[in-house]
Order: C-alpha cells, then structure tokens, then sequence
C-alpha cells in the first residue's frame, strides 16, 4: 500500500504560476501510473494530467494542455505537475492518484486562482 501526500498549492493571481507534489511515502512510485485531477467547487473530480511509469508517456486534459506539464521527479517517489498561466477556473482541489492494480488518493491541496 502507498500513501500519497500532495503539496505546493495556495493562492495565486490569474497568469502565475504553481508546482504541485506528489510524494510517495516509503516507496518509490516507479511501478505506479500518476496522475492528477482537479475537483471545481460544486463539481465533480476531473482528470487533470498523467504520467506512465513503464516510458513516462503523459497525458493531459485539454483544458490544461500547453499549460500544465506532469512530470518524474529525480527522487524516485515524486511526481510534479507545473501549472503556468493560471485561470480563475483552474481553482479547487487537486488530487494525486496512482494506479498500481489497486488505486490510491492522496487528501489533495488546494489551489485558488484570483481574477
């Protein structure tokens, strides 16, 4: 079992920019799929971003695309999403999961974005 803890949210005006982390505690997230969702005020989660252990493929929503990158950090148990240009609706909480057979979610972090 993995448990995952995310960080780096806050509050930031419209345009700037955020990273968040995904940290694994005790173990490394190599065999495990990440990935990020975001849950708006009111709405339902919705996937963000992912990252493939087996060649670091990514995917990402398009809402986010060209803004956001997911990434491997050089410490085997962190997972980064770099958020640019940032929008009022990119605002709620975000969540970090990983897929390894089982899933699992970290308690998320919140990021709001003023206008």
């Amino acid at each position: 079992q993995v448990q995952l803890v995310e960080s780096g949210g806050g509050l930031v005006q419209a345009g700037g920019s955020l990273r968040l982390s995904c940290t694994a505690s005790g173990r490394a997230l190599n065999n495990y799929n990440i990935a990020w969702f975001l849950q708006a005020p009111g709405k339902e989660r919705e996937f963000v971003a992912a990252i493939f252990w087996f060649d670091s493929t990514t995917h990402y929503a398009n809402s986010v695309k060209g803004r956001f990158t997911i990434s491997r950090g050089s410490a085997k148990n962190t997972v980064f999403l770099q958020m640019r240009s940032l929008k009022p609706e990119d605002t709620g909480v975000y969540y970090c999961n990983g897929r390894n057979g089982a899933m699992y979610w970290g308690q998320g972090t919140q990021v709001t974005v003023s206008s």
